[in-house]
C-alpha cells in the first residue's frame, strides 16, 4: 500500500512515510542485503560517530517533493535571462535541475552583485514555500531521534536556507535534537557546498574534531565538502542514478535505506 504526506504537519513525528519511490526502487540500493562486511562497515562508521552532520534536502526529507527543484532551476534561468545575465551559464549549467548550481555559478562570477543577492533571496522563498509539503525520508524522524538519545550531537550542514531547514525541523517536532547546530546557506556563495565552510562551522561550535564526526549526505558536493573537512562520510542514495553518481564521485559506502543505519545505531544491525 502506498501512502502519501500531505505536507510533512501532517504526519507524526516518528511515521514511516512509504511513497511510489520506495516501490520503484530496484537493485543493489533498493534490495539491501546487508552482508556481514556491509554491517560491520557500517557499525564502524555509526559507532565511531559523537557528532553526526545531516545535509538536509535528501538524508531528512524531499523538500521539494512538491513542486520539483528542476522546475525551480528552470525559473532561476529564465529570471537571469530577463535580467541579461543569462549567458554567463554554461549549456551544462542552464540545464542542471539542481538550483543550485546557477546560484554557485553566479555566486563565483558576480560575487557582490545586487542582483545575485535577490537570486539567493527568491531561491530561499521557493525553499520556505516548500517545507509545507516536503516529504519525510523513511526511518529519518525516528534515526534522529534514537541517534540523540543515545548521546550523539547532531548538526545541519547544508546548502539550503537555514531558515527552511528550521522550519521544517520544527514542523517534525525535531527542532530540539538539532539546535542551534543548523548551519545553511547564507549570502556569500562561495562558501556552498564542496566548500567544506559549514561543516567547519558545526565542528568547531560543537568542539568536535573531524575524526569523530560522520557526515550523511546525498551528493557529489556533500561528499567533496566531507573529504575536505577530513570528516568519514555515508552516502544516501534513494534511487540507482543518485547512487551512480555517489559512486562516479568516488563515495565507498552507500546505503538506500536510512533503516539499516538505524539499527545500527540502536546495536540491532
Amino acid at each position: 500500500m502506498v501512502r502519501r504526506a500531505l505536507g510533512n504537519h501532517h504526519v507524526g513525528p516518528d511515521t514511516l512515510l512509504v511513497t511510489s519511490d520506495m516501490t520503484k526502487q530496484t537493485g543493489s540500493v533498493a534490495e539491501e542485503k546487508h552482508s556481514p562486511g556491509e554491517q560491520t562497515w557500517l557499525r564502524g562508521l555509526v559507532g565511531a560517530a559523537r557528532v553526526v552532520l545531516f545535509d538536509f534536502d535528501g538524508p531528512i526529507c524531499r523538500l521539494f517533493a512538491g513542486r520539483p527543484a528542476a522546475v525551480i532551476a528552470r525559473e532561476q534561468v529564465a529570471w537571469l535571462d530577463r535580467q541579461g545575465l543569462g549567458e554567463a551559464l554554461t549549456l551544462a549549467e542552464r540545464d542542471d535541475p539542481d538550483p543550485h548550481t546557477v546560484l554557485r555559478s553566479m555566486g563565483r562570477q558576480r560575487p557582490d552583485s545586487d542582483l545575485v543577492v535577490e537570486l539567493e533571496k527568491r531561491l530561499t522563498a521557493e525553499e520556505l514555500r516548500a517545507v509545507p509539503t516536503a516529504w519525510p525520508t523513511p526511518y529519518a524522524d525516528p534515526l534522529i531521534r534514537t541517534w540523540t538519545a543515545v548521546g550523539a550531537r547532531l548538526a545541519i550542514t547544508t546548502n539550503n536556507s537555514p531558515e527552511a531547514a528550521r522550519g521544517y525541523l520544527a514542523g517534525r517536532g525535531l527542532a530540539g535534537c538539532f539546535e542551534p547546530h543548523v548551519y545553511g546557506r547564507s549570502q556569500d556563495l562561495s562558501r556552498l557546498k564542496p566548500d567544506p565552510y559549514c561543516l567547519n562551522r558545526a565542528l568547531s561550535a560543537m568542539g568536535a574534531p573531524p575524526s569523530a564526526a560522520l557526515m550523511v549526505g546525498d551528493g557529489a558536493t556533500d561528499f567533496q565538502a566531507a573529504n575536505e573537512a577530513g570528516v568519514p562520510f555515508l552516502g544516501y542514495a534513494r534511487n540507482e542514478t543518485k547512487e551512480r553518481a555517489l559512486r562516479d564521485a568516488g563515495v565507498r559506502h552507500v546505503i538506500g535505506s536510512m533503516e539499516p543505519i538505524l539499527r545500527a545505531v540502536r546495536g540491532t544491525l
